[in-house]
């Protein structure tokens, strides 16, 4: 198998279990931050300690928890903390893009606003941005892809090991969110590895091949049953 010129690091973060990452090409040395809610300095330190260049935000959604703002009486630093540090663009669904500006007071120009099927390059790393609606309208999963290498899988609030994210929330939708999971992250290969938005399991990551087997909300066969197991 050729050398990885993947840079990846998983990285716990906050007071919610949250997991952020750092993706990047250590050939050109550009990363960019997957949900820098929490530990903003200490991200950028990290990257700056291993050599890399940030070049942007990747926004899985745009819960407080993933993005900064007040959330159950905490100010979380996020967007606003990376933004006043090292201005970069801003990648988040097209469809919250208003809704991140109200709640990070990022401006409009700070966006790079995406939809499904659009992709990042760094070196020899592409990152496909999958819309994955359900849990809000605008969730978005990262497919980091190097031939050569099993894909590995940002998930964010869509999917968890062993569980999906909740469709109770206001903009939830639980037919999106049935569709998202059997429709475009159950068709992935099976030697993917997910890398959830939080740290809910006893491991942190795990293929595929394995959530397909053992997670009920990707094993659903229908929409009701799908609904059943959530509870509705």
């Amino acid at each position: 198998m050729a050398e990885s010129d993947l840079y990846f690091l998983q990285v716990p973060v906050g007071q919610m279990a949250n997991l952020a990452y750092l993706i990047g090409s250590r050939t050109t040395r550009e990363v960019v931050l997957v949900d820098p809610a929490w530990s903003v300095d200490a991200l950028l330190d990290q990257v700056e300690a291993d050599g890399m260049k940030p070049v942007g935000a990747l926004v899985t959604h745009y819960h407080q928890d993933h993005v900064g703002g007040e959330i159950f009486g905490m100010q979380i630093e996020g967007l606003a903390r990376l933004l006043a540090r090292q201005p970069m663009p801003i990648h988040v669904n097209d469809h919250e893009a208003q809704g991140l500006i109200q709640i990070t007071g990022a401006s409009e120009s700070d966006l790079a606003r995406s939809g499904a099927g659009d992709s990042i390059e760094l070196g020899a790393v592409r990152i496909r941005l999958l819309h994955t609606p359900g849990h809000t309208p605008g969730s978005q999963c990262f497919l980091v892809e190097e031939e050569g290498q099993p894909h590995r899988l940002v998930s964010g609030d869509t999917l968890f090991l062993g569980s999906c994210g909740r469709v109770d929330l206001p903009g939830a939708d639980p037919e999106a969110m049935y569709t998202s999971l059997t429709q475009v992250l159950g068709q992935l290969p099976d030697d993917t590895i997910l890398y959830p938005g939080h740290l809910y399991s006893a491991d942190s990551s795990g293929p595929m091949g394995d959530q397909k087997r053992t997670n009920p909300f990707l094993r659903a066969t229908s929409l009701e049953q799908f609904l059943m197991f959530m509870g509705g």
